[in-house]
């Protein structure tokens, strides 16, 4: 299944959650009113099997056209990032392969949806980049977890776009947060594809264009510490809760490591795409 929150065009102060009926969307909110109204709420409350009921339901959809997609998660306790994940990055940038993965953080705050856009400080931010990321959704309560149990706790899987400062990550060379985790510099979307349709997380095309043109193309396949090895380093040292967001790295390709060198700029759009979950565009503005 594939789950959103949105909002309704005529009613837009008001999240709903719901899933993907080929184009258009079902309100669980409407079959199930006593369901929370987020997406972090349902899965903290254990109760995304009455999603599963509702669809054997037949139920009325909300046509695409009426309705505007949101962030498919907001209000998680945490968005964890995997820095230099990929064989190809490291290659890129001629930098040793990571024993362990490296992890950075973002605020919940930052999160944004699919065509909203990233907000640049342009008086003091100059170099903003681009990074697209296969993202984890953990579904349950996980701390102390082996590798080999480590899937059991995902969910599902979404699309995410780690903009980040490089200006700002070079000011303190080892210090990401205030480069990774500005304001807006967390899109995510288009919804969140459940385990069970994604059969090898590590094994789906992976790309982001910047106005129309290529610029990272790659494989899960290449990534350095897949996602079981991420989520039991993380665990055994933290608690990982329903809604959490796993940012599990990204490909060659991004602007900092081009000769010249490209940043992002108000005007320019940003498309970033995973085979077999979606894609979403952003748009990135002024602040």
């Amino acid at each position: 299944m594939k789950f959103v929150q949105f909002r309704y065009n005529h009613d837009p102060d008001e999240v709903h959650v719901g899933y993907m009926e080929n184009e258009d969307v079902v309100d669980i909110n409407k079959y199930s009113p006593g369901m929370p109204r987020t997406m972090c709420g349902i899965l903290k409350t254990g109760c995304t099997c009455n999603a599963v009921k509702i669809k054997h339901l037949d139920p009325l959809v909300e046509p695409k056209a009426s309705v505007t997609l949101v962030a498919p998660i907001t209000g998680m306790d945490k968005i964890l990032g995997v820095d230099r994940n990929y064989v190809d990055f490291c290659d890129e940038q001629k930098v040793q392969i990571p024993s362990q993965p490296l992890i950075y953080t973002k605020f919940p705050s930052n999160i944004i949806g699919p065509n909203e856009s990233v907000k640049i400080k342009t008086d003091v931010v100059k170099e903003v980049d681009w990074e697209v990321h296969l993202a984890v959704i953990i579904g349950q309560t996980c701390n102390g977890v082996s590798a080999a149990d480590a899937l059991k706790y995902v969910f599902g899987y979404t699309v995410a776009q780690s903009i980040c400062s490089r200006d700002w990550e070079k000011q303190n060379p080892g210090e990401l947060l205030f480069g990774k985790a500005q304001d807006t510099f967390c899109p995510l979307g288009p919804w969140i594809v459940t385990c069970d349709e994604i059969e090898d997380p590590h094994n789906i095309q992976i790309s982001c264009s910047v106005n129309g043109v290529e610029k990272q193309n790659s494989n899960t396949s290449r990534v350095i510490h897949k996602v079981p090895d991420i989520i039991q380093r993380l665990s055994s040292i933290i608690t990982l809760l329903p809604g959490d967001v796993i940012l599990t790295g990204t490909p060659a390709g991004v602007g900092v490591n081009r000769n010249p060198q490209e940043f992002l700029k108000p005007g320019d759009v940003v498309r970033s795409e995973i085979e077999r979950i979606g894609s979403f565009n952003v748009m990135v503005a002024r602040f």
